[in-house]
């Protein structure tokens, strides 16, 4: 289910393509919709719900933040009392490492959604089970695919302070990750993925130019544009003494 048409068409017809013998169904579904997800659940009724709907451009919502409450927190909330609702065994919510100490609105907003989602697996027979992320390479929003796009202008690449770090993790590692949470989950937990040590965004585009054949400097200049709203410069993936 998603609420966005032409994403909902696009994987509907990847999947068939690459497995036509699935039995599958797409539903054009707004989780902020209580009654459309009552309609879902009552007629599929689902075990496991993998819940990855949420804004999640960190400048974008600082700004809008009816739109990322009603969203992160509210669609949340009606998701998770559906699945309590309906007896779902599994609730795996996507969070993001941005929850830890939340210094932007998209960062608490999937922070409220995290305690919500532990709150209601201690009085419920669904396991509610999070999964923090890094930064997805490949994935929508992606610094790499943005800077490639720079390159192929002839540039500047813009980064946003020499210091910013991110944590990596390639789309099939989240996958791995999202998959073992549902089946080692017992519920309430926070898993996150050992990604290794954060990497300088200014590392990653100074690779990006190499890569391309390109010179820092001569073809190709770094220009920094100053923290935007609601950003770090670097990432956590705890909080302090909590159980992961």
């Amino acid at each position: 289910a998603d609420h966005g048409e032409f994403n909902l068409y696009q994987i509907d017809r990847e999947l068939r393509q690459a497995y036509p013998d699935l039995e599958m169904r797409s539903r054009l579904v707004d989780i902020t919709d209580a009654e459309a997800v009552t309609t879902l659940f009552a007629s599929e009724g689902p075990e496991i719900l993998f819940h990855a709907a949420a804004y999640k451009h960190v400048p974008l919502l600082e700004d809008q933040v009816r739109a990322a409450v009603r969203n992160n927190i509210l669609g949340t909330q009606i998701l998770a009392n559906a699945a309590y609702h309906w007896g779902v065994d599994r609730f795996i919510f996507i969070s993001t490492d941005k929850a830890v100490n939340p210094a932007n609105i998209m960062g608490a907003t999937k922070r409220v959604a995290e305690r919500l989602c532990q709150s209601l697996d201690s009085q419920s027979r669904t396991r509610f089970i999070a999964v923090r992320f890094g930064n997805v390479l490949g994935s929508r929003g992606s610094v790499v695919p943005f800077f490639q796009e720079q390159i192929a202008h002839g540039g500047p690449i813009t980064v946003t302070h020499p210091e910013v770090k991110r944590y990596f993790m390639t789309i099939p590692e989240a996958v791995q990750l999202v998959l073992q949470a549902a089946v080692l989950g017992q519920g309430g937990e926070i898993f996150v993925l050992d990604m290794g040590e954060p990497v300088k965004i200014v590392d990653l585009a100074r690779d990006l130019i190499r890569l391309a054949g390109l010179r820092e400097g001569k073809d190709i200049e770094i220009v920094f544009t100053g923290l935007r709203p609601g950003e770090k410069l670097f990432e956590e993936l705890f909080l302090e003494g909590e159980a992961y």
